[in-house]
C-alpha cells in the first residue's frame, strides 16, 4: 500500500450486519463530490447512483460489507429523476399477463409506503373518467382491472389504511374531484388508488443519504474509466486525478448505459416523455387523471397533480436507437400526442403554450426479443461477466430494493464474501416514520414531506451555516418556486451537491421548469457561497 492510501476501515467486522433495525445508527458520514481520501481497498464497489445503485449500496453496507458507490455525474442524474413520480402497484404488468412483475411490484409499493419511506410517498386517488370515448365493454375490463389491482394489494398485506379500495362514482362525484374534466358524455368515473412520490430523486438521495450514515462512501463526480471484478479505475471528475480501487466485488448498476461498461449486457431501451403544466391549466384537479388512450384498451396519458403547483403529463413509450444521450429530449410529436389525448378528456383544449417544461427517461428494457417497447417485460435480472462484473439491469422504480437485495446476493455468493442476511425489508430510511408521527411534527409542511424526521435538521444545520432568520431561510426563493434556502443549504453540507445544477435539477426539481431555474440560480449559488464559506 501506497504512503497515504488507505483501505476503508468500518466499526464492524465483515459479516457483521451493524446495529439493528430501530438501534442508534453510526455517526454519519455525509456525500461527498470526488475521490478526494477515497479508499484504495473496499469490499464492495457500486457504480451508479440511480436509485437501484443507492439501494445497492445501503443493502450492503448494512449487511456488514465495506462500500464505495461512485456515479460520473451525480445521485438519480439518469433515469431514477425522469419517472412519473408514482409506487405502481404492477396493475399494467397484470394485465399483459406478468403476475410474477405484478406481484413483486405490489409487495414492493407496501414496503416503501409502509415501512421503508412514508414520509416521501403517499396515496394517490387515480379516476378513470367513463365518458363517451369509453365504451361499456371498454368500462367493464377496466374496472375488473382494477379490482385485480385491489387483489395484489391485499396479497401484498399493504393496508387498506394506506391503499383504499377502489370504487364507482357517479358524474357528479366526478366532476366534483376533478372539475376541469369535460362533463358532455360523461356518466361517470372509477376511482382507484397507488401509490405517489413526493420526488424521485428525494427518494434516490435519501437511500443514499441513509447508506452513508452506515459507513458507505458515497462519492459523486467519479466517473468509472475501466471495470474489472476485483478493480475499478476511477477519474475525478472535480479535479482530473485519477485513482484504481481494488474490491472484492464489483456491481454495475449503471441503467440503460450497462452495456458501456459491460459488453455482454443487451438492452432494448425506450424513452418516456412527460409534460410539465401549471395548476391553473387544469383547475381544481384533486385527483390523478387516466386520459384513455383512442383506440387502446389498456393504454392511458396519466395527468398527476404535484405538491408543488404542477401538474405532469405523460407517458409515453417511444424505441430509442443508437447511442444514449445523457440527458434525453422529449420530441415535438411526443408532446403534441400527450396534449391531444388529455384535451379529449378535459373541457379546456391544452395548447403548446401551456407546456413550461418537459422531461424524457429512457427505460432499461431487457432485450427478450421481437415486440414493441411497450410489451416488454418490466422484470429485472443479474448478470455476472466474464471479467466478474455483477450488473443488475431492467426493473422499474417501485422494485429498486428488491433489484439491489438479488444484485448483492449475486455479489457476495461470486466472490465468496462474508456478509449477514438482506435487512432493508425493515430498514426505515432516513427521517422515515408511522405517518401518525409524521403528522404531529410542527416543522413547516414541506420540509416534512421531503425530509420527514430530518426536517428540524434541515433547519437547523441551516441556521448554523447562515446565521439567517428562519423566515430566510424558509421564505420560498422566487416566485412558483417553493423551494427554500434552507433545503438548498442542506444539498450542499449533507447531500454532496458540487455546483447549482446539482442543487436545482437533483435535490430540488426546480430545473423541470426553466423559467423557474433562472429565477432559482441566485438562491443556489448564494448556498453553495455559504456552505463552503462555512467549511
Amino acid at each position: 500500500m501506497t504512503r497515504g492510501a488507505r483501505r476503508l476501515v468500518t466499526n464492524r467486522s465483515p459479516g457483521d450486519p451493524g446495529p439493528a433495525v430501530g438501534d442508534q445508527t453510526p455517526a454519519p458520514r455525509r456525500i461527498t463530490p470526488g475521490l478526494t481520501g477515497a479508499p484504495v481497498e473496499v469490499d464492495l464497489v457500486v457504480i451508479g447512483l440511480g436509485v437501484t445503485g443507492a439501494g445497492v449500496a445501503l443493502d450492503a453496507i448494512t449487511r456488514g460489507l465495506s462500500v464505495l458507490a461512485v456515479d460520473a455525474h451525480d445521485l438519480a442524474f439518469g433515469t431514477s429523476r425522469w419517472s412519473s413520480k408514482m409506487v405502481h402497484g404492477g396493475l399494467r404488468y397484470l394485465a399483459n399477463g406478468q403476475v410474477g412483475v405484478a406481484h413483486e411490484s405490489a409487495v414492493e409499493r407496501g414496503i416503501l409506503m409502509e415501512v421503508t419511506a412514508p414520509h416521501l410517498s403517499h396515496a394517490m386517488p387515480m379516476l378513470v373518467p367513463l365518458n363517451s370515448g369509453v365504451t361499456r365493454m371498454q368500462a367493464a375490463v377496466t374496472r375488473a382491472g382494477l379490482l385485480a389491482g385491489d387483489l395484489l394489494r391485499r396479497g401484498a398485506r399493504t393496508d387498506a389504511e394506506t391503499l383504499p379500495r377502489p370504487r364507482r362514482l357517479s358524474a357528479t362525484e366526478a366532476l366534483r374531484l376533478a372539475p376541469a374534466l369535460r362533463p358532455a358524455g360523461l356518466r361517470g368515473g372509477l376511482l382507484s388508488w397507488d401509490g405517489q412520490l413526493e420526488d424521485d430523486a428525494r427518494l434516490v438521495t435519501t437511500i443514499a443519504r441513509t447508506a452513508a450514515s452506515y459507513g458507505a462512501l458515497v462519492r459523486t463526480h467519479a466517473r468509472v474509466l475501466s471495470a474489472t471484478g476485483t478493480s475499478v479505475d476511477l477519474r475525478d471528475e472535480l479535479t482530473g486525478a485519477t485513482t484504481t480501487v481494488t474490491a472484492r466485488a464489483v456491481v454495475s448498476a449503471t441503467g440503460v448505459w450497462a452495456g458501456e461498461l459491460v459488453d455482454e449486457v443487451t438492452l432494448r431501451p425506450s424513452r418516456g416523455t412527460h409534460l410539465v403544466l401549471r395548476a391553473e391549466s387544469l383547475p381544481g384537479l384533486q385527483v390523478s387523471v387516466f386520459a384513455p388512450v383512442p383506440g387502446e384498451t389498456n393504454r392511458f396519458v396519466l395527468v398527476l397533480p404535484q405538491p408543488d403547483g404542477t401538474i405532469y403529463v405523460g407517458l409515453t413509450d417511444e424505441p430509442v436507437e443508437g447511442d444514449l444521450p445523457d440527458v434525453p429530449e422529449p420530441s415535438e410529436p411526443e408532446i403534441g400526442f400527450l396534449l391531444d389525448v388529455v384535451s379529449a378528456a378535459f373541457s379546456r383544449q391544452l395548447r403548446r403554450d401551456d407546456v413550461v417544461g418537459a422531461f424524457a427517461g429512457l427505460r432499461p428494457l431487457i432485450d427478450a426479443g421481437d415486440g414493441s417497447t411497450a410489451d416488454l417485460s418490466r422484470r429485472h435480472a443479474v448478470l455476472t461477466s466474464r471479467s466478474g462484473v455483477v450488473t443488475i439491469i431492467g426493473g422499474k422504480l417501485t422494485t429498486y430494493r428488491q433489484m439491489a437485495e438479488d444484485a448483492v446476493d449475486a455479489a457476495v455468493a461470486h466472490a465468496g464474501l462474508r456478509a449477514g442476511p438482506c435487512r432493508t425489508r425493515a430498514l426505515p430510511l432516513a427521517g422515515a416514520a408511522r405517518r401518525a408521527e409524521l403528522a404531529a411534527l410542527e416543522q413547516p409542511a414541506r420540509l416534512v414531506r421531503r425530509y420527514g424526521t430530518d426536517a428540524g435538521l434541515v433547519l437547523d444545520n441551516a441556521r448554523e451555516v447562515s446565521g439567517l432568520t428562519d423566515d430566510e431561510l424558509l421564505r420560498p426563493v422566487a416566485a412558483h418556486v417553493p423551494v427554500t434556502l434552507a433545503e438548498l443549504i442542506f444539498g450542499v453540507t449533507h447531500e454532496g451537491a458540487a455546483d447549482v445544477d446539482d442543487l436545482l435539477d437533483r435535490r430540488t426539481r426546480v430545473g423541470l421548469v426553466p423559467a423557474d431555474r433562472e429565477l432559482a440560480v441566485p438562491a443556489a449559488e448564494r448556498a453553495l457561497e455559504l456552505a463552503r464559506t462555512r467549511r
